[in-house]
Order: C-alpha cells, then sequence, then structure tokens
C-alpha cells in the first residue's frame, strides 16, 4: 500500500465514481481502476461495491477513509514543510467557507495572501452550514474554515476562532413590496404577512429568518438549500430573504431594496481551525488574517 493508491481510493470516495476521480486526478479511467484493485488485493477485502452507475464504500472501506486522510495529510504537510525552509514557494491551501464569507472577507484575504505567496495554490471548498465546515476539517479536506454565525455553535467548540467581522442582518425584498417608507430600520411591528424566501436550518439567516416568524404573521413559502437561489427568487417576486449586509452591494445592483432589521443578533464571521495541524502554507494564511484585524483595529 502506497499513498498514490491512497489518493486514487479518497478521490472515488470524495466523487462517487471512478469516472469523475480520474478526471480530478487527470489520470485515465482504467489507472484509478487498477491501483483500487492493486490497494484491495494489498488489504485482502473490497473497499466498494457497485451501486447503480456509481460506488459506495464497503465496511472495510469506510474504515479506511479517515486514516487514509491522515497519511495523505501527514505527507503533504511534510513535503510543504520541508518547501517552506527556503520559503513558502509552493504548495496548496484549501479552505472550506459558507457561501456569504466567500465574498466578505474571504475575498479580501484570499487576495492579500495570493499576493504574498504567489507560489501557493489556493482551493476553497462550499460548505453550507458551520457544522460542514467543521467536518471537511475533521476530515483533512480543508485546514482552514470561514464560518458565519449568529450565537454559540457547539460543533465549533473544540476548533482555534479568530473572529474576523461581525456583519447586521438586512431585509431585501423586490422594489414593488410594501415596506414602511422612511424606515432604514425595520423592527418586528414593521413587518407584516410578507411570504419569506429562507434558507436551510442550521445557519444565522435561518435563525433570523425563524425569529421574525415566531413573533410576527410572516410565513415561509420557500426554502431552498442552494443560497446562490435566494436573490433570483426575490427578483421573481416570490418572497422577501433574511440576508447578511455582506450581500447588500449584489442586492443594490440589481434593483432590490434592502432594510436594516431591527434585531440583537449579527452574523459573526470567524476564521476556525484545528490546533496543531495547521501546514505552512495555513499558518501562514491564519498569521495574514491577524495581521488585517490588528491593521482594522488600529484604524
Amino acid at each position: 500500500m502506497d499513498v498514490r493508491q491512497l489518493r486514487h481510493f479518497l478521490a472515488v470516495v470524495d466523487h462517487g465514481t471512478v469516472h469523475r476521480a480520474a478526471e480530478h486526478l487527470f489520470v485515465a479511467q482504467p489507472s484509478v481502476t487498477q491501483t483500487i484493485r492493486g490497494l484491495e488485493s494489498d488489504l485482502g477485502t473490497k473497499l466498494f461495491i457497485r451501486r447503480g452507475r456509481g460506488l459506495v464504500l464497503s465496511p472495510s472501506g469506510t474504515a479506511l477513509v479517515g486514516p487514509a486522510r491522515e497519511v495523505v495529510r501527514a505527507l503533504d504537510v511534510a513535503r510543504e514543510t520541508v518547501a517552506a525552509v527556503d520559503g513558502l514557494r509552493g504548495g496548496r491551501l484549501r479552505i472550506a467557507s459558507m457561501p456569504s464569507q466567500v465574498v466578505s472577507p474571504l475575498t479580501g484575504l484570499v487576495a492579500s495572501f495570493v499576493e504574498r505567496y504567489p507560489g501557493v495554490q489556493v482551493a476553497v471548498g462550499a460548505a453550507a452550514r458551520p457544522v460542514d465546515v467543521r467536518e471537511a476539517l475533521r476530515r483533512g479536506v480543508a485546514e482552514v474554515g470561514v464560518v458565519a454565525t449568529a450565537g454559540p455553535t457547539e460543533a465549533l467548540a473544540d476548533l482555534d476562532r479568530l473572529p474576523l467581522e461581525s456583519q447586521p442582518f438586512v431585509l431585501v425584498a423586490r422594489d414593488d413590496v410594501e415596506l414602511p417608507a422612511g424606515h432604514d430600520v425595520l423592527t418586528m411591528s414593521d413587518l407584516r404577512r410578507l411570504p419569506l424566501v429562507v434558507g436551510q436550518p442550521g445557519t444565522g439567516m435561518r435563525r433570523v429568518a425563524d425569529a421574525i416568524i415566531a413573533a410576527t404573521d410572516c410565513r415561509i413559502v420557500v426554502e431552498i438549500e442552494h443560497r446562490e437561489g435566494l436573490l433570483p427568487l426575490v427578483l421573481s417576486g416570490v418572497g422577501a430573504a433574511v440576508v447578511a449586509d455582506s450581500w447588500r452591494p449584489l442586492a443594490d445592483a440589481v434593483g432590490l431594496q434592502v432594510r436594516r432589521l431591527a434585531v440583537e443578533d449579527e452574523l459573526d464571521v470567524a476564521l476556525v481551525w484545528q490546533r496543531h495541524r495547521l501546514s505552512p502554507a495555513a499558518a501562514a494564511f491564519v498569521a495574514l488574517a491577524e495581521e488585517a484585524g490588528r491593521t482594522v483595529a488600529a484604524g
């Protein structure tokens, strides 16, 4: 068993089919098939069970996933650590981010990082909820996560955390929706009979939307997992939506009304990571974020 076999095994796990794994690895499909068969022969057990056109893990395969990720990650860290002796000139930084935070503040941090370390490749993966970021870190799919919460989250309790910024919540609605004139900030009493488009449970935006529904006669008309679909649904007149203030520039650009909400909660955005598991590239990214925070605090 070698690291190449483990990389191919994990590619099939993550992408679901040999074909997609081969595309991800930039190798021929028969090469992946042969590698998996060789690994199964070395271990004396089947790692996958064919189901329809895809593959699912066997019990033995499921048991191998965690150790395989640890081995591959340890090798990557070792390689990057040696390379960092002469300066951070290569390597790969893996980030898991919730969707809204890709706009702000992650974009600015990544831009600064790439400018400072042009030889490091940055990969940003999507995570819908804080618990998904936590899982990406646990599995070794990402080293650093960007989360946004509107209150304490037990799933993140064992992670190191660097607060980045707080974003107020706003209501976005089509221009033909009647909202109180002259009210830049909307209170609960201003929100009457509004149909709402909401994201999935477990997010800060959904928490605020649920609080509005509990306190008013507003109601959910659409629940959508794909957060990028919120604004198109609002534009189509389906309903209004609660989003973070980082969405304001985009909402303004497409002609939506944007009003701040008079709620105590704000969206607290933070960088999170597992202690003692950072590669040189990830450690440099955390240091850059800390530096940016000190610069903002200094005015």
